[in-house]
């Protein structure tokens, strides 16, 4: 089970959270959002970390300058960026692509994306890109019969770890966690993340 932490930009919140060992650390670049970052936390995160830069219809060339300017492993796009767009941004770095998830959903147009992208997020429908802090019906994404695998978000919280384990699917490899988290905008419990994560692991290493 992969832990991504998303939301992330005070540097002494990342460090403890750094101590955890989650597999992402996300940075939102949208000015929209209150966890929007604009300077490099000055902190240390060990290269089996990787970081995750969070876009909304950004230009190739907005993106791909925060990739170097914050040493992004990946950049997660969660606005209306096409199959083409994350080919080009693929050849510099990962792609992961989110999707709102709503009853009419049409999951076959996932399809155009399955080699543009290293990952999926799935995630909640609402009035802003991400974020929303509402949970979406996951047995939906029982009709997602593609190869590239993903993490499932939208309004997780500390109560969640139950659903989370019995959640099943062929191509699910982790979650993705952020409001659900907080004190306030990009300001993590950290104590509820290491409370959580060790109930997930230890189900999952019991089994």
């Amino acid at each position: 089970m992969k832990i991504k932490v998303c939301g992330m930009r005070n540097a002494e919140n990342i460090a403890a959270l750094v101590t955890l060992e989650p597999d992402f650390i996300g940075f939102i670049f949208h000015e929209k959002s209150p966890r929007n970052v604009v300077e490099k936390p000055l902190v240390s995160i060990p290269n089996t970390i990787k970081k995750v830069g969070v876009f909304v219809n950004k230009s190739i060339a907005f993106v791909l300058q925060k990739v170097t300017d914050f040493d992004l492993d990946y950049v997660q796009l969660h606005g209306d960026e096409s199959p083409e767009y994350c080919n080009e941004l693929q050849e510099k770095c990962s792609v992961i692509k989110a999707f709102n998830i709503k009853p009419d959903f049409d999951f076959d147009k996932l399809q155009a994306y399955q080699s543009t992208c290293s990952l999926f997020l799935f995630d909640a429908f609402g009035k802003k890109a991400g974020g929303n802090g509402v949970v979406f019906n996951w047995d939906l994404l029982a009709n997602y019969n593609g190869d590239t695998p993903f993490l499932l978000s939208g309004g997780i919280t500390p109560k969640m770890a139950e659903e989370v384990k019995a959640f099943s699917h062929k191509k699910y490899i982790g979650i993705d966690i952020n409001s659900g988290f907080e004190r306030a905008a990009a300001d993590k419990n950290i104590i509820a993340i290491q409370t959580f994560i060790k109930k997930i692991k230890h189900e999952i290493s019991s089994k």
